[in-house]
């Protein structure tokens, strides 16, 4: 599709300037003159808007998304209904949660729980109204400044599948998200999405795919066919009841998952209530085959690749159109069957009879030994490594608890039996994280909170604290603790006493009757006080002179306190209430000081 920039959509959204594009579409963000509002516009490419079936179903999915209005959604605003096929929706001011994984890294297992119950919660609602997504992935997770998220892009995958685009890395980054069933060419449910924000969990929580490989194909595999390492083996401090949740959303029985996104939540806030909560399931059930499983088709390489580029649902007669496999063997085959099963016989009978006389048996068992806490140099001396497994370091991080150069993670677990494999893969502390204390005196509390939040250590930050203060202005940082220049590290307190401007002394009243209003009011003003003024008749306080004030002299109030003063109107024979008194011009005031002077 052309670059549209520029370009007025139904004399209503003005296109401003792209801001992504796909496989299908490309994304504008713009302007509606109508709500005077910014917005963004996926506008259908050229090529699939000429194809009327194609056009609508984009139409019909895009109505169906936009029934959808939920926090955690992002929201579609508008579907076009002329020429140009567009949907309108919400602006987001963020970033992907892929983007923030990669900023970040691993997160911790509280940031993870935050952002999954959100996703389920949208999840929830979709498939409440019948609509499956089919695309969890990071890449469609959007993280706002606050810290909520909106899932993007629902009702897309479905259409994404209708054009038939060929293998992208687009789609081998999907590879990496999508369900078993979906691998398959099977029907999709809402237990398809659940395995998608299960893997989503998985990679916040351990920083790593459940499945790599070389190719869109191979991942899809192993998604059919192999059990990831669990998260609590590449991460150990991983609670187990948020490893279950996980594992049970990854389960690749389609019928050992969670029934809903709103089983998952239930879960999930069992376990925000109690992380040491016990879930009535073990990860070891998940992975359990039934008892007599019956032989299961594997589609050949180019089936994968062909139903992973369009998504393509299964045909019912595919696997009734397998060719037969011959039930006979060729007779050379038999031959040399018979020749390798007399060998292997002779070779039991001569273990027999000579294996008596061994010293002793070949060790093909190894128990994995405990290396957190060593060091490499270490670990590679230990009698129980040293000849039988290898050690190689993967990767380095932080750590609290080990000092640099220890080990503080290790695969596999300690514990362990292994026989063919025997590499043990770790990860070393670099020590304590750290930073410095940077300066933040005379910065705004809120932009000094995202300072040190930038500093990508677990802080605690506290500025409840507020202090009267002459040289900072109200709201603005006056000193800190720890100070600048010192050294911050993981789970710190970090105190900002905020300042709450200049303290004003309090006011004290003095006698403002028997003077002329305007002297009063000048008296008033320098005190801070503000002066509400009453008028009344009287035979003894001559005209415009106060006869009497509502605080009495020598009383203390705050700066800004109304006192109201009653002024003299007179006799009441002589003079009556003006309806609006005159203030007394300046000279008058300065000719009645003068005299009283």
């Amino acid at each position: 599709m052309d670059n549209m920039t520029g370009k007025m959509l139904d004399n209503r959204y003005e296109l401003l300037e792209v801001i992504g594009t796909g496989g299908m579409a490309m994304v504008y963000k713009a302007q509606d003159h109508r709500l005077n509002r910014s917005v963004a516009v996926k506008i259908l490419k050229s090529d699939l808007a000429e194809d009327e079936e194609f056009r609508r179903r984009f139409r019909d999915e895009s109505q169906a998304v936009a029934m959808l209005s939920h926090p955690n959604i992002v929201s579609v605003y508008d579907v076009s209904r002329g020429e140009t096929e567009y949907i309108v929706m919400e602006l987001i001011d963020g970033i992907t949660l892929k983007q923030y994984m990669e900023r970040r890294g691993k997160l911790n297992w509280r940031e993870s729980l935050h952002f999954i119950t959100q996703i389920m919660r949208g999840l929830s609602h979709a498939h409440s109204r019948g609509i499956v997504h089919r695309d969890i992935k990071p890449q469609n997770v959007m993280i706002l400044r606050d810290g909520s998220i909106k899932i993007a892009d629902f009702g897309i995958a479905r259409l994404e599948s209708a054009a038939q685009q060929t293998m992208t890395q687009q789609a081998l980054g999907s590879v990496h998200y999508i369900s078993p069933e979906q691998a398959k060419g099977d029907r999709t449910d809402p237990r398809s999405d659940i395995y998608s924000a299960g893997v989503v969990l998985y990679e916040m929580l351990t920083s790593r795919l459940p499945f790599e490989g070389d190719s869109a194909v191979s991942i899809a595999i192993q998604h059919l066919s192999s059990v990831p390492l669990s998260p609590c083996e590449i991460d150990p401090t991983v609670p187990q009841a948020l490893e279950k949740i996980c594992m049970k959303a990854m389960a690749s029985d389609i019928n050992k998952r969670y029934a809903s996104a709103d089983a998952m939540i239930a879960d999930l806030e069992e376990f925000r209530k109690n992380p040491d909560t016990t879930l009535d399931f073990t990860i070891e059930e998940l992975h359990e085959k039934p008892a007599e499983e019956p032989t299961m088709h594997l589609p050949s390489v180019r089936d994968v690749t062909s139903r992973l580029a369009r998504h393509e649902e299964p045909e019912a007669e595919e696997l009734e159109n397998e060719p037969e496999q011959p039930q006979t063997l060729p007779k050379a085959l038999l031959i040399a069957a018979t020749i390798a099963v007399c060998a292997v016989a002779l070779f039991g009978l001569w273990h027999l009879i000579w294996g008596s006389f061994d010293a002793e048996p070949v060790k093909t068992e190894f128990d994995v030994p405990n290396l957190v806490g060593k060091t490499i140099a270490e670990a590679e001396a230990d009698e129980e490594v040293a000849g039988v497994f290898t050690i190689t370091q993967i990767g380095q991080r932080a750590s609290a608890e080990y000092e640099a150069g220890q080990i503080i993670e290790q695969s596999p677990t300690a514990g362990k039996t292994v026989r063919d494999n025997r590499e043990i893969t770790v990860f070393v502390s670099t020590g304590v994280k750290s930073a410095e204390m940077p300066n933040v005196v005379n910065q705004e509390h809120r932009t000094a909170s995202i300072q040190l939040r930038q500093l990508d250590l677990d802080l605690v930050i506290d500025d409840s604290v507020e202090e009267y203060s002459d040289s900072v202005s109200a709201g603005y940082v006056i000193r800190t603790s720890p100070a600048a220049g010192e050294t911050l590290e993981d789970g710190d307190v970090v105190m900002l006493i905020i300042s709450r401007g200049p303290e004003v002394p309090p006011a004290t009243v003095t006698t403002l009757t028997n003077i002329p209003l305007a002297q009063a009011q000048e008296i008033a003003g320098q005190l801070g006080l503000v002066v509400a003024v009453d008028y009344a008749n009287s035979d003894t306080v001559p005209a415009d002179y106060v006869i009497s004030q509502s605080i009495a002299a020598r009383t203390q109030v705050a700066q800004g306190s109304t006192i109201k003063l009653t002024v003299s109107l007179g006799p009441a024979n002589v003079t009556t209430q003006p309806d609006e008194p005159e203030e007394p011009s300046s000279e008058a005031t300065g000719a009645e000081t003068e005299a009283d002077a």
